[in-house]
């Protein structure tokens, strides 16, 4: 079977010079790639890359993303001292994983999530519909 290897979102903003600047300040990310037009770019931390792309619609379809850590705790502590807005603070879920949530300015959430030990367990693909 074929294994996907990696995830790479594509995220719309509306400023995108001004979420470059909150990706890397608040939110520890690096700028790896700006597309001569000023209107794509990509971030990365950690090996998580995500897409930004310019969208001057008003009806910008906001995106939620749950990027896994095992260090939740620090994790938290450093974009809440880097400024980041925190939209909830670390809370258990129902489904087995803590999680706290930051708006990225532009209307997408990243829930920064952590599993609990042996709580969640992914269902294999070939369970799968």
């Amino acid at each position: 079977m074929v294994k996907l290897s990696r995830i790479a979102p594509e995220l719309p903003v509306s400023d995108l010079k001004g979420a470059l600047k909150s990706y890397q300040q608040k939110l520890g990310f690096e700028v790896v790639a700006e597309m001569p037009g000023g209107d794509y770019a990509i971030v990365e931390r950690d090996g998580i890359a995500i897409h930004l792309f310019h969208s001057a619609s008003q009806l910008l379809s906001p995106v939620g993303l749950h990027i896994f850590t095992n260090q939740l705790e620090e994790l938290h502590g450093e974009l809440q001292s880097r400024g980041a807005f925190l939209s909830q603070e670390i809370k258990r879920q129902p489904w087995g994983t803590r999680d706290f949530r930051v708006n990225d300015g532009w209307g997408n959430q990243l829930k920064f999530t952590e599993p609990l030990s042996n709580e969640w367990e992914p269902v294999p693909a070939e369970h799968h519909g």
